[in-house]
Order: C-alpha cells, then structure tokens, then sequence
C-alpha cells in the first residue's frame, strides 16, 4: 500500500507527504518517503537474536513429527518467544497527535486484545505521526495498492482503501486528536 497525504504548514503552505505500507524492498526508510514511527536501530538491535532464536526454534520443529511431544515443545517455545518479542517491539512504537500529545502504540490501540503484528506501519498512521511530529495541518489523505492484485483478490491495483479494521482504526482515534 501507498498513501499520500496534503498538508498546510505553519506559513499556510502546501505540503505532500508519501508514505508506504511496512518496508519498501527490505528497507524502513527510503528518502522522500517517511519513515515508520519507531527507532529502525533500537528496532533492529531489539529483533536480531530474538528472531535468530525463533527461525532455530522453527527448524527444529521440522525435525520431529507433527503433533508429537517434542514439536509441541517447540512451538510453544517459539510462541511464548514471538509474543515476548511483539510486546518489545510494540513498546518501541510512540505515536503523537495534533494536541501534541505522545503515547505508546498499545495505549493509543483501542480494543479488547494487543495490537496486532504490524499496527503502526500502515501508511496513514505514518503519515500522519509525521504531521503531527513535524507542525503539519492535514486537510486530505489517500491510501492506494500498487502493483498486481494478492491471491486473494483483496487488494487490487490502483484502487483506494480506508484504514483497516484491524490495525490502522484502532489507533487513528489517539492520532487525529487536535483536529478541527
């Protein structure tokens, strides 16, 4: 996904800001692009062992029959490791809004379970913490999905989407505060 969003700054302005939905060809950030609302460094020294541990973990389970005593061990190891890691990798996302107001990521989620994996790097939450953290009055935002159509058939080229359900709603409620 891709997703602009037009902007007045403190002069009355126009501003564009371009975002893109998680990495953009294994990379956080991309110039002319903004970039995700965590740290990439203190993200990438908080992932690098955890995941090592995890794809160990995942490759052992392969070696035992499934279903029997040693793989579900191992995956209930692998588990409780992929969750530790999603809670730290949650407590590293900080969003801001318009009254200049900041929150960690699973304050600003509204919702009966945590976050799931991957709230927070959608285009519209980039785009607009970006605003918010660089004195930019949104007026309007388009979030499209460029290239060939999923498997599914759920995400079609060159259409425009609303912010998801599952990630992205949650945390708009906290992010646009401030607006008129």
């Amino acid at each position: 996904m891709f997703g602009l969003l037009r902007c007045r700054n403190a002069v009355g302005e126009r501003v564009t800001l371009r975002a893109f939905s998680g990495q953009f060809n294994g990379l956080w950030r991309v110039a002319g692009w903004v970039g995700p609302v965590f740290d990439v460094a203190a993200f990438d020294a908080l992932v690098r062992e955890p995941e090592r541990e995890i794809k160990r973990l995942g490759r052992e389970m392969g070696v035992f029959p499934q279903k029997s005593t040693q793989w579900i061990a191992l995956r209930r190891a692998r588990k409780t490791l992929s969750r530790q890691l999603m809670r730290q990798i949650h407590d590293l996302y900080h969003l801001v809004n318009f009254r200049g107001e900041q929150t960690p990521l699973v304050k600003a989620f509204v919702g009966n379970c945590a976050p799931p994996s991957g709230t927070g790097d959608c285009c519209g939450p980039k785009l607009l913490h970006h605003a918010a953290t660089h004195g930019l009055w949104p007026e309007a935002m388009a979030e499209f999905y460029w290239g060939r159509s999923n498997a599914s058939g759920v995400k079609a080229h060159g259409r425009l989407y609303s912010a998801c359900a599952g990630k992205c709603q949650p945390i708009l409620g906290f992010q646009l505060c401030g607006l008129q």
